[in-house]
C-alpha cells in the first residue's frame, strides 16, 4: 500500500504514462538510442549535402546540432524523471517528499507529476 493514500495513484500512473509516450515521441523528432547504449539518448544532425554546402550552411547545421543537442537533453532528464516517478509508484513511495518525507501536495503533483518534493522543500 502506498504511504500517501491522499493521492489517487492510478490517476498520476495514467498521467505519467502518457506524458512518457509524448517526451518519447519528442526525442525520436531530434535524437535516436545511442546503439551502443539502450538506456541513453544522443541528438541526431539534420542532413546535409557535404558536397555542395558551403561554410554557412554548415555553420547553422552546426549550430541545428547543438540546438537539437540542447533539447535532447531536456528531454532525456525529463524521461528519467518520469522513469523515476513510475519506479516510486511500483515502490509504494510516489507522492512522498524526499527531503521532508511528508506527502507532496496534490496540486503539486497535478503540475509536475515527476515532482520529488514538497512546495515547501522545492528550493532546498
Amino acid at each position: 500500500m502506498n504511504k500517501n493514500t491522499s493521492i489517487d495513484i492510478t490517476h498520476f500512473k495514467e498521467k505519467l504514462e502518457a506524458e512518457k509516450k509524448l517526451v518519447e515521441g519528442d526525442l525520436r523528432g531530434v535524437g535516436r538510442i545511442n546503439p551502443q547504449n539502450p538506456r541513453d539518448w544522443e541528438a541526431t544532425p539534420s542532413s546535409i549535402d557535404a558536397v555542395s554546402a558551403d561554410k554557412t550552411e554548415v555553420a547553422e547545421q552546426m549550430e541545428e546540432f547543438e540546438e537539437r543537442s540542447s533539447v535532447e537533453v531536456e528531454l532525456e532528464n525529463k524521461l528519467r524523471s518520469i522513469k523515476r516517478a513510475l519506479d516510486k509508484i511500483k515502490n509504494n513511495t510516489y507522492g512522498i517528499c524526499e527531503k521532508g518525507g511528508e506527502q507532496i501536495e496534490k496540486a503539486r503533483l497535478e503540475a509536475n507529476p515527476a515532482a520529488t518534493t514538497c512546495i515547501k522543500h522545492l528550493n532546498d
